[in-house]
């Protein structure tokens, strides 16, 4: 190593200076670097491209149905309707008055002919009394006429009196026996508007409304009670004409209610269209008691069938496209193996977790129903037929 004296302020300082030896190693560390990048650029270049797999992938299992093609589908409709009482009545008085006692509340079943209010008929009672004693009176006039007439006849038998006095006679007696009547009649009115004082349950029923109490003067024909009957329903449903021609009065049909399914007699149909909502008002008798409150909501269920191509496929095996259509994938036949093809349906009607599509599907082409999103067309796959895939979309 040479060292070079250099002066700095009256000091002397030793310069270094490479040697021979290190910039031959650093020659040779830079050879073998660009020798190392030649080689690597060389090794690409003489590469084709990325590795790619030439094992064939691993078919995936899924699971099918076949398709079954139908010229119709049958469609459930289904029709709302209430359950009323066939009999509600407001009751009251056809006379008024002052209310002497009410009998019933609010909830209180009753039986028919049952007793519910009454008023004071102190009044009428007196008048009663009355005219069963003019009755009495005018029987007592008219006995006594009808043996004035017999002794005017055996006067008249001796020559004694003329035929004048007999028929005169007799005149009297039938006057008082028209007496006697308009003194029954009379009597047998008051009696009638004593009975009618009193309000009693037409039907058997549940009371459900009270408007009046104890000590109130009641107008004429003014209610007092609500009676609805219990051991009748009416449940009066509207359904479109063409499904009420195929119903048959006197036919048990199911009607279904939040409580369950209520058995129900068709009473009739009256064939006539309600001109606001398009449809024949039908009437069914729930006869068994209890089984359902009034004013339930009650709904008919019918088949219709309906004429298009189709077949059923459940909801998850359709998959949405573009420009809202839908498609299907189907395991294709290629030689020996499967392959997924997609094709392309419409929807015609759904309902719950299936529809009824028709498309360019064929007749037992096995529809895929499952795993949709791990496939695309041209996949290969193992059909597995689905007999509970099946069940559902047969419904």
């Amino acid at each position: 190593m040479v060292l070079n004296k250099m002066t700095n302020g009256g000091g002397t300082v030793r310069e270094k200076r490479p040697t021979v030896m290190k910039g031959i190693s650093f020659l040779f560390i830079l050879i073998a670097v660009v020798v190392g990048l030649i080689f690597a650029a060389s090794t690409l270049r003489s590469e084709k491209g990325p590795k790619v797999a030439q094992d064939a992938p691993v078919p995936i299992s899924v699971a099918t149905i076949s398709a079954d093609i139908a010229a119709t589908f049958s469609l459930a409709e289904t029709y709302t309707g209430m359950a009323e009482a066939r009999r509600k009545s407001q009751l009251g008085f056809s006379t008024g008055g002052r209310i002497q006692s009410i009998s019933v509340d609010v909830g209180d079943k009753v039986k028919a002919g049952a007793s519910l209010a009454r008023l004071d008929t102190r009044g009428l009672n007196a008048q009663l009394l009355a005219a069963e004693a003019s009755v009495e009176e005018t029987r007592a006039a008219h006995a006594l006429a009808l043996n004035t007439v017999e002794r005017q006849r055996t006067l008249q038998s001796q020559g004694h009196v003329s035929q004048q006095r007999v028929d005169e006679a007799e005149a009297q007696a039938n006057t008082g026996f028209a007496r006697i009547e308009a003194a029954k009649s009379q009597a047998d009115t008051l009696r009638v508007q004593i009975d009618l004082a009193r309000i009693t349950a037409p039907y058997a029923g549940v009371v459900t409304q009270r408007m009046s109490d104890e000590g109130a003067i009641a107008g004429p024909g003014a209610p007092i009670l609500e009676l609805v009957e219990t051991s009748v329903l009416e449940a009066r449903i509207g359904v479109p004409a063409a499904n009420a021609a195929r119903l048959t009065p006197g036919t048990l049909y199911t009607l279904r209610a939040d409580t369950g399914p209520v058995q129900a007699k068709l009473r009739s149909v009256t064939g006539v269209i309600d001109p606001t909502r398009r449809t024949v008002m039908t009437v069914f008798e729930i006869s068994e008691p209890g089984v359902l409150p009034s004013g339930a909501v009650v709904r008919l269920a019918l088949d219709r069938d309906v004429g298009e191509d189709g077949f059923w496929v459940p909801v998850k095996a359709m998959s949405a496209g573009v420009r809202g259509l839908w498609s299907v994938y189907v395991a294709e036949p290629d030689a020996d193996r499967w392959r997924v093809a997609a094709r392309p349906v419409e929807i015609v009607h759904s309902e719950g977790d299936r529809a009824f599509v028709r498309g360019t599907v064929k007749p037992d082409d096995k529809i895929i129903i499952d795993g949709l999103q791990r496939l695309t067309p041209g996949m290969l796959v193992i059909p597995r037929d689905s007999v509970r895939a099946q069940a559902d979309a047969d419904g």
